[in-house]
């Protein structure tokens, strides 16, 4: 039985928070004194006047919450926020189109990236910081977000949090769910500020360090300019970019390991080592590509290369060089990354490395299985065995994956 009560509560509580940050991008409108305050203003006034409609009018809303309960709840605040999302763009009228704004506001919230916008720097200050600010919230999580700051949700804390946590397995930073999510949270603020300020150093006004900054560490790749971090052609701003779109893809659980000094678990990490070498490799193979068929300086080539694979297999969606311009070898390269995806508990899309490392391993132990019938041959992963049950979930991920893959490439061709 679906416990409808606590989802429509937990959805009026969080468009109190999505009102909320509405008037944090209405505060930036009233700075620049742009016509979008108004619909800014109430777009925020909405959010928060239906939350808490909804949330008052919702009585006695306890009893067990269980998984299904939590994919529910995940599924539906992406539809909710992105709904209400998209009414500050239609309300200015700067995407009258329901259909548009919808879309720019899911691509927003999902990290997605895709835009229907022709003309990025037509768009008002204050509604490309909330285009930037749904990246940042929808990075780490909205869901996460909601335990971290309300903790009534308790209840079915880590149905909610297995629900939105990308991975095949949700790991814990410390035993209470809403503990987790605000040390998650913490080091993704933190991480957030330490860049803003870094890029505001290499030369960015504030507005673009601070949106390039939720849109970096969210791996979402919204920017307040048309041509991207190109616009600006700075060694500096690009190298701090490539580091922390390195930390998007990188487990928070292993960046929270060092912020306590605990280096040494990013050593012994199966996946972190393994993204680390897929990056490596590939942006050597570029490298010497674009030496051999490019002349534009080995630095610029080195960094153009770095930046297009941690771009792309982190999901962020930056761009500083027109790769489909080089050869059709680099290009295929380039096409290769689209296919992994950061670590499991980032911000980044696609597999995920660690499914990619279960996948093959499982392959290898099913070759050996097939040689040694009666052996006991079990996957493991960090030195520890990994169940039956991750692995078929994981199987049954990625043919979900190429499944949808498939649909999509059939019905766009």
């Amino acid at each position: 039985m679906i416990n409808l009560k606590l989802i429509i509560k937990i959805i009026g509580s969080l468009l109190i928070v999505e009102g909320i940050a509405l008037l944090i991008a209405f505060g930036v409108s009233l700075l620049y004194m742009e016509p979008d305050v108004n619909s800014l203003l109430i777009s925020a006034l909405i959010c928060i006047i239906t939350g808490w409609i909804i949330s008052s009018a919702i009585k006695n809303a306890h009893g067990k919450f269980k998984k299904n309960d939590g994919f529910l709840t995940v599924t539906l605040v992406w539809i909710v926020f992105s709904f209400f999302g998209c009414l500050p763009f239609i309300l200015s009228g700067y995407i009258p189109s329901l259909t548009n704004a919808f879309f720019e506001t899911m691509s927003g919230f999902t990290t997605t990236g895709s835009t229907i916008l022709n003309n990025i720097e037509y768009i008002p200050h204050g509604l490309l910081f909330w285009r930037s600010m749904t990246q940042w919230l929808g990075g780490m999580g909205i869901i996460v977000l909601s335990l971290a700051i309300l903790p009534s949700f308790g209840i079915g804390g880590m149905q909610l949090f297995g629900a939105e946590v990308t991975g095949p397995v949700a790991d814990k930073l410390t035993p209470k769910i809403h503990e987790t999510a605000k040390r998650l949270w913490g080091i993704y603020v933190i991480l957030t500020l330490i860049e803003t300020i870094l890029l505001y150093v290499g030369g960015m006004n504030i507005f673009d360090a601070v949106n390039h900054s939720f849109t970096t560490i969210s791996s979402g790749g919204y920017s307040t300019k048309q041509a991207s971090i190109a616009y600006w052609d700075s060694p500096f701003i690009q190298y701090v970019i490539i580091f922390f779109m390195f930390l998007a893809g990188t487990n928070f659980n292993l960046i929270y390991g060092c912020f306590i000094g605990r280096f040494n678990k990013l050593r012994k990490n199966e996946e972190f080592v393994t993204y680390l070498f897929i990056i490596l490799g590939f942006t050597a193979v570029i490298f010497i590509g674009l030496l051999i068929t490019e002349n534009i300086g080995k630095e610029k080539t080195f960094r153009d290369a770095m930046f297009q694979v941690v771009s792309i297999i982190t999901t962020t969606g930056f761009a500083t060089a027109n790769y489909l311009n080089w050869i059709p070898f680099l290009v295929f390269t380039i096409f290769l990354l689209f296919f992994f995806g950061g670590s499991t508990g980032s911000t980044s899309g696609n597999i995920k490395i660690m499914r990619i490392i279960l996948l093959m391993k499982n392959c290898r132990c099913e070759f050996k299985r097939i040689l040694h019938p009666n052996a006991i041959i079990p996957v493991h992963l960090n030195k520890h065995s990994v169940s039956d049950g991750i692995i078929q979930n994981v199987l049954a991920f990625f043919i979900t994956y190429i499944l949808i893959l498939l649909l999509a490439l059939v019905y766009f061709y």
